[in-house]
């Protein structure tokens, strides 16, 4: 492989999807970096099987909010025969394109291959060398050793603002004391009947049961949030809360334990209660636990919630927030706060710049957010658009703002 990139791209969920999608459209030569064997962040490695994000909260028809790479995704989606129409949660209103992790793993390898994004799995970034407010080259440490290298425009899509930290960035606190966002572990449950369909009032009152003694107690009372993966008889199942306080490494190793401890428990309790799930049986709970809040960086501009709460737009936007602030206060009980005005709030250029640095662009969980904003443009449609967003600026870097605007839009993006 060659040692030096218009565009590298470090992390490969949506937001590194997008980047790397945006950076080849602009004429980038593009490297993305992954860590994992595959790509799809979240919804592969946590089982976190729905894109939410891409469509404006409520109505009776699917509003977008997002475009671009994203939509690439979309069709190669459906050209494997997967459903991508989006389905309306009936309690929150919520727009959702439920998903199918395998065939979500293939069309993302798909499209970046048509795009001629070149990938490097099982691979993790190691170093920085940045120098002037620039970084100029970084160490990616591989199966076969450290590889070094260097490109004009870097995009920190790692989730918990790995470049960003190397570079020297300052790791900035949440303004507000509370904890960071919950952990979250998703089920995948097999074994069940074609047509199974939980029993709610009988699920609700064996997690009462199980509360009054069990080892892991279930902090949603109803159950949780449970969907058909489409193309499956199993069930996505969304019960398992953990609080969160830093995303450390031992942290996030107990995280993991208490998962599997807890799933184990649980589909014994789900066999026990539900009619027809005798033979319940646990697919997966990962790769991994789901991190919803790590590290945050300083960027030149932060989102805040009063821009989501107002739904303000302004003529440096380069995507639309749409998803409310699902702000978890209490473990398994999501507070909502929509976005007002038409429905979306932009996200500015300035959230996706890293302060200081003029070559780092950020994109999904690592931008430019306070707390409560953050709790909205985390998700992974959001992410797209950041991403798509971060990887145009970060090819087009020396061109000014107005200009990468109107790129972001001539290649499809919607701000």
């Amino acid at each position: 492989m060659p040692s030096t990139y218009d565009v590298i791209v470090a992390g490969g969920g949506t937001g590194g999807f997008g980047a790397a999608i945006g950076a080849a459209r602009s004429g980038a030569r593009v490297l993305l970096i992954e860590k994992y064997g595959f790509l799809g962040g979240a919804a592969t490695n946590s089982n976190v099987l729905a894109f939410c994000g891409l469509f404006q909260h409520g109505g009776k028809t699917a509003v977008p909010a997002v475009a671009g790479a994203s939509d690439m995704l979309m069709a190669e989606l459906e050209r494997l025969g997967m459903d991508t129409r989006p389905r309306q949660n009936s309690k929150t209103g919520n727009w959702l394109v439920l998903l199918e992790p395998e065939r979500l793993k293939l069309a993302m390898d798909r499209c970046l291959a048509d795009a001629g994004v070149e990938t490097l799995l099982h691979a993790r970034t190691s170093d920085i060398a940045a120098a002037d407010g620039a970084v100029e080259a970084l160490t990616v440490e591989a199966h076969e050793g450290p590889i070094h290298l260097s490109a004009g425009g870097f995009v920190d899509a790692t989730g918990d603002a790995h470049l960003a930290r190397r570079a020297n960035l300052q790791s900035a606190d949440p303004s507000d004391p509370r904890e960071l966002q919950p952990y979250t572990a998703v089920m995948r449950v097999g074994g069940l009947p074609a047509g199974f369909e939980f029993d709610r009032s009988a699920l609700a009152q064996a997690v009462i049961e199980y509360n009054q003694s069990g080892a892991y107690p279930i902090h949603r009372p109803n159950g949780g949030f449970f969907a058909r993966i489409p193309g499956s008889d199993d069930i996505w199942w969304m019960v398992i809360d953990i609080p969160c306080k830093g995303a450390t490494s031992a942290e996030l190793s107990e995280a993991e334990r208490h998962v599997r401890a807890a799933a184990n428990d649980y589909i014994t309790m789900l066999r026990a209660t539900q009619p027809d799930a005798a033979k319940a049986e646990l697919v997966q709970t990962g790769p991994q636990v789901g991190i919803r809040e790590g590290r945050h960086c300083l960027a030149e501009e932060e989102v805040v919630a009063e821009d989501l709460t107002s739904g303000r737009q302004r003529r440096d936007g380069i995507a639309r927030a749409a998803w409310p602030m699902e702000d978890y206060v209490q473990l398994g009980r999501a507070v909502y706060t929509h976005v007002g005005g038409t429905g979306f709030a932009h996200v500015p250029m300035g959230a996706i710049k890293a302060r200081g640095v003029r070559n780092l662009f950020l994109a999904g969980r690592t931008i430019g957010a306070d707390q409560r904003a953050y709790a909205s443009v985390r998700v992974m449609g959001t992410a797209f658009a950041t991403g798509f967003s971060a990887g145009i600026s970060a090819a087009n870097h020396h061109d000014d703002e107005s200009t990468i605007i109107e790129k972001i839009t001539k290649l499809g993006g919607l701000v």
